[in-house]
């Protein structure tokens, strides 16, 4: 994960000169051959096959005007992101996991080989995510070239926590893991496999080829998310989808007695709470006006 640029020290004091970086072992282990299978034009699909942002060396880069054209000339309904890449600058990553969270249609990220950095912010932002068995999430804390002198540096480690803890904050909410297991897999620059990322809650499923069985408290984290994006494709806004979902859960666990329940807990009776609640969405959809 890279800064393109940081704000200036307070008091008009010159900051340290920061430069955008690669972590070099994104760079080592990305294979910008792998490619999905079958690509059409008629299909609706993104492919993300090189450094995310602007790549000065190339003149290339995936940025996220790009990805908002490419959105705009699809328009509402489902989407499937093609993932290969090593990641690159941070801002740019934040801004196209927005932009998909915000598409009013189901969004389906396909990690075809490496999500690294930048790249597995991304990733993030799919309603299901599909991973291969020999693909690779890499999540890390940003990464800067800077240059200035001891208050420098140390004012530019502070400046960088906000961004490291709010990647951190994507990953917990997608994966479910708590923050601080999520911020030490950062500190360590944690290479996650497709099964493993699986197990840890940051994709739902292998690629077809190599799919297997998934337990229900996956797939109910997984029909959740599909729901939320047909309420959205229905044209209400991603808070007010949520709140539906949160305030059908609450409705499902009081009328079965439970009592008071967590709203993000996880166990055997969700499945069926989730196949109740996929209904209620369903049906909401009909009702819901087109904007």
């Amino acid at each position: 994960m890279t800064i393109k640029s940081l704000p200036s020290a307070p008091g008009g004091r010159p900051c340290a000169a920061v430069s955008s970086y690669l972590a070099p072992r994104a760079l080592e282990r990305w294979d910008a051959s792998v490619r999905a299978a079958v690509e059409s034009e008629d299909d609706r699909s993104i492919s993300i096959y090189d450094v995310i942002g602007y790549d000065w060396w190339t003149g290339e880069g995936v940025t996220a005007k790009r990805i908002a054209s490419a959105l705009r000339s699809m328009g509402a309904g489902p989407v499937t992101v093609n993932v290969n890449s090593p990641g690159g600058d941070m801002f740019e990553g934040l801004a196209i996991y927005n932009l998909l969270r915000e598409h009013q249609g189901e969004v389906t990220i396909k990690v075809l080989g490496l999500a690294a950095s930048a790249a597995s912010i991304i990733a993030m932002a799919g309603d299901t995510v599909q991973i291969a068995r020999a693909g690779f999430l890499m999540i890390h804390n940003c990464w800067v070239v800077a240059q200035g002198n001891r208050h420098d540096l140390r004012e530019f480690a502070d400046t960088m926590e906000p961004f490291d803890a709010a990647m951190a904050d994507i990953y917990a909410a997608r994966s479910g893991q708590d923050m601080a297991a999520v911020q030490r897999q950062m500190d360590g620059e944690t290479w996650i496999g497709g099964s493993q990322a699986i197990e840890q809650g940051y994709a739902d499923e292998l690629l077809s080829s190599d799919q297997v069985g998934k337990g229900d408290a996956k797939a109910s984290a997984s029909a959740v998310r599909r729901i939320e994006a047909a309420i959205r494709a229905a044209g209400l806004p991603r808070s007010e989808a949520q709140r539906l979902i949160s305030d059908f859960k609450s409705s499902l666990s009081d009328s079965a007695g439970s009592g008071e329940r967590d709203a993000t807990g996880r166990g055997p009776s969700d499945s069926a709470a989730f196949s109740t609640t996929a209904a209620l969405a369903a049906s909401l959809t009909n009702i819901i006006p087109k904007r």
